[in-house]
């Protein structure tokens, strides 16, 4: 999925799949290009180690945020598995040895020993991801703290203990019991409003008009969007 349309024809031909490409209010438009990832294909298998070695040598675990917002498209759905990779060097090597040889030749999967720590699995998963965005009655448990918790029970295999949760918090409602959706209530809507210098509007309206396809005020977010709107403090640039 991307919002980039020439990429978008680019994979359609390289492919041979299926494309949706949809055009709202966007420069360049947005779409969707089905990709089956293969585990003997040598590029695909490259992709894999590639995103697994950067999440092993970064050391400091408040730099590394897991996301499905990459190249590779992952889906969320896959992070007990990327968990559990994680977690178990073991795992790793099995999974590595039913990779292609020209693969394995390309990668230091296999000398890496680091193993996160469930600790450290709440940092890239939960609090590393609430400090960068600023949220803070996220990502901890500490006196102010929204009351969002997510319990697991123990169970040897890793990915098979995060892909069902015992029960899920919000707001201090439980909402997931047993792997079962319970409640549903709105979420909020996370936005910033920092200041700024109303002067440029009239420039920044000129290159608009020069440059886009798209008019200036298209852009701004009316309040009718955000019903359950909770504004995030930002300072300003210095």
């Amino acid at each position: 999925m991307t919002s980039d349309g020439p990429l978008q024809y680019h994979l359609h031909r390289l492919t041979g799949d299926k494309w949706l490409n949809l055009d709202v209010e966007e420069e360049t438009g947005g779409g969707v290009v089905p990709i089956t990832y293969h585990r003997r294909n040598l590029v695909n298998a490259i992709q894999w180690c590639i995103g697994l070695e950067l999440l092993l040598l970064v050391e400091d675990p408040w730099q590394v945020f897991l996301t499905t917002d990459h190249p590779n498209g992952g889906p969320f759905t896959a992070y007990p598995d990327i968990i559990r990779l994680a977690m178990e060097r073991d795992y790793r090597a099995e999974v590595l040895e039913t990779l292609p040889t020209r693969a394995r030749k390309r990668t230091i999967l296999a000398e890496l020993e680091r193993e996160y720590s469930l600790y450290e699995i709440a940092i890239v998963t939960r609090a590393g991801t609430a400090r960068a965005l600023g949220l803070k009655r996220k990502g901890h448990l500490g006196v102010g703290a929204d009351a969002d918790v997510a319990v697991y029970a123990p169970q040897a295999d890793r990915a098979e203990m995060f892909s069902r949760d015992r029960y899920v918090v919000k707001d201090g409602r439980v909402v997931v019991r047993d792997g079962e959706l319970v409640e549903v209530f709105p979420g909020r809507t996370f936005c910033v409003a920092p200041s700024w210098d109303q002067r440029i509007e009239a420039e920044v309206r000129v290159h608009f008009e020069r440059a886009y396809t798209v008019a200036f005020d298209n852009y701004p977010v009316q309040d009718e969007y955000l019903p359950h709107r909770e504004v995030v403090s930002c300072a300003p640039f210095a």
